[in-house]
């Protein structure tokens, strides 16, 4: 039986993960659950990672996650499947930087293509509805073959060749830099939207952000929401926020939200 465990900002990759998991009839967990991961990834010899791309990178929060389980993770056989807005190149492939050499064996790795949750960047414009309902036909039909493959021993590696590999660095050097390193790299776009988080005057200190962020980055003092400089640039809070009073990295205003596929 299959194991799988995700990440999900909003909703995108949560949808994917639980597709497929009910699919293979297997368990989904989000990387945020209370759960005893070491104990349920020593259990299963197959696990499913599930993660959107952001830069063409696997996300800080599922980084880390990946590091504090390398060990149990060894002689596993891998599933790596990925949210992406347009296309990231090697998004499912750079997860296996994060370990040695044969640290596993990834039997299939897949990309998704999802809605736009960036909602507040000029040129990532709002996804339709009709969009996003192909999207999500699209994402059931896509899992469909996925655990058909799986089932009759077909394996399949999305973003393993050498040109996506190529494509996929184009992004993620300036993004992250080095694919291999679990923290955020000084000087890259990403270090610096660990500590870009800002809250205009709209905000009422209503604590939904502080409760809702997975880096528990966010935090109520002194009647403010305050940040740790610790953001993995999920866009939770600012699709949720009542206000549109949070941004991150872009600090446009949005004007509108995106509330994830339910």
């Amino acid at each position: 039986m299959t194991l799988t465990v995700y990440f999900s900002g909003t909703g995108n990759t949560a949808h994917v993960a639980r597709l497929f998991a009910d699919k293979m009839q297997g368990k989904c967990l989000s990387i945020e659950d209370e759960a005893d991961f070491a104990a349920e990834i020593a259990a299963h010899d197959t696990i499913a990672f599930c993660y959107p791309i952001y830069g063409s990178r696997v996300p800080l929060i599922m980084r880390e996650f990946a590091a504090a389980h390398a060990d149990t993770l060894q002689g596993k056989k891998l599933i790596i499947l990925v949210t992406q807005l347009i296309f990231s190149g090697d998004g499912a492939r750079v997860f296996t930087d994060l370990f040695p050499k044969d640290h596993f064996d990834v039997i299939y790795a897949e990309h998704f293509k999802m809605p736009n949750n960036v909602c507040n960047f000029a040129l990532l414009r709002k996804t339709s509805e009709k969009s996003t309902f192909r999207c999500m036909k699209m994402a059931e039909s896509k899992t469909e073959r996925i655990c058909k493959d799986i089932n009759n021993g077909i394996i399949k590696r999305r973003g393993f060749s050498p040109v996506a590999k190529l494509l996929g660095k184009a992004q993620g050097i300036p993004w992250q830099g080095d694919s291999a390193n679990p923290a955020a790299i000084k000087g890259t776009m990403e270090a610096k939207a660990k500590s870009s988080v800002k809250i205009d005057d709209d905000c009422t200190v209503c604590g939904l952000c502080a409760t809702v962020c997975p880096m528990k980055n966010l935090e109520i003092a002194d009647g403010k929401v305050l940040h740790k400089s610790n953001c993995t640039m999920c866009y939770r809070c600012i699709n949720l926020c009542p206000h549109k009073a949070i941004t991150v990295f872009f600090h446009k205003k949005p004007k509108w939200q995106y509330k994830g596929l339910y």
